[in-house]
């Protein structure tokens, strides 16, 4: 795992955790998680079907911006957690539970920091959906849009969100949403990848570019 160390390195961690676009809303019986699929280095396009929405368990997933060897060791660490968790207790984790405990890892490593902003989601006895930031703060969302593209997402999620919404209209709000990213944003494309759950149910959807997707 590499972390970078603040102050010195500061400006190109922030560089580093920000390049994407994820977005996460809560409605009354589900949560839904979306993504774009670009990974960059610096200015260049390092791989066009990067899996951004991570499966902890099947009813809770993150999403991740930043350094995708640090959202990588924490979803495998939540994941061990989780299972943990289950066994040692018999019963599964409660989403609150993996917040919690992403954040006080992240709190303990923020000298030398995870380059990473993460959106967890999933289903206890209702949805729950938290913003989780490099250092380690957590904060309980209704909705969240996190990257580089979130200025132009969190917009689109506010301006046609309801908490009351149907699930198939809060996907095609997640999709336009990051679609607007993509149209706007260097450092998000070739693709979308969204996540619905619920109470047991975890659906996982892919979505295209077409042409006129693409900015010109």
């Amino acid at each position: 795992m590499r972390a970078y160390h603040f102050p010195f390195d500061k400006r190109l961690a922030v560089k580093a955790y920000v390049g994407t676009t994820t977005v996460g809303v809560k409605l009354r019986e589900y949560v839904v998680l979306g993504a774009d699929r670009r990974a960059t280095t610096g200015y260049y396009v390092a791989h066009k079907r990067t899996k951004k929405i991570i499966k902890v368990t099947d009813y809770m997933a993150m999403t991740t911006a930043g350094l995708v060897a640090d959202a990588q060791m924490l979803a495998e660490w939540l994941k061990t957690q989780a299972s943990y968790y289950e066994l040692k207790t018999g019963t599964r984790m409660p989403v609150s539970v993996a917040a919690n405990l992403l954040s006080t890892l992240m709190f303990s490593a923020r000298l030398f920091p995870f380059i990473v902003q993460l959106i967890l989601g999933g289903y206890d006895e209702k949805p729950k959906l938290y913003n989780i930031d490099p250092y380690g703060m957590v904060t309980e969302e209704k909705y969240i849009a996190t990257g580089s593209g979130l200025v132009v997402a969190i917009g689109i999620i506010e301006d046609g969100y309801s908490e009351d919404m149907k699930v198939k209209d809060a996907i095609e709000l997640v999709k336009k949403a990051i679609l607007a990213s993509i149209r706007r944003d260097a450092f998000t494309g070739n693709g979308i990848d969204i996540v619905v759950i619920g109470k047991n149910m975890y659906k996982e959807y892919e979505f295209e570019l077409s042409p006129q997707h693409i900015p010109s």
